[in-house]
């Protein structure tokens, strides 16, 4: 199992989604992905992603300044 990271800081919509969807992609089942981003509208619309996606949301953390979202593939 590895750990991918997206770091997103200071990226607005849509580029956390995609760059998480990117790196989704490329995960291996069980892998997960932490996604670090200070846009607050794609601290709500990844969770929404990775529910529509059928994945494991392990965490969203943060404030809408600054927040981590971790996901297992």
């Amino acid at each position: 199992m590895a750990e991918i990271k997206v770091d997103c800081r200071g990226e607005t919509c849509p580029v956390p989604l995609v760059e998480t969807r990117k790196a989704l992609r490329k995960a291996a089942p069980g892998d997960v992905i932490e996604v670090i981003g200070t846009h607050p509208a794609s601290k709500k619309e990844i969770p929404m992603a990775v529910e529509a996606l059928q994945l494991k949301l392990l965490s969203v953390e943060g404030t809408d300044t600054i927040w981590t979202i971790r996901i297992q593939r």
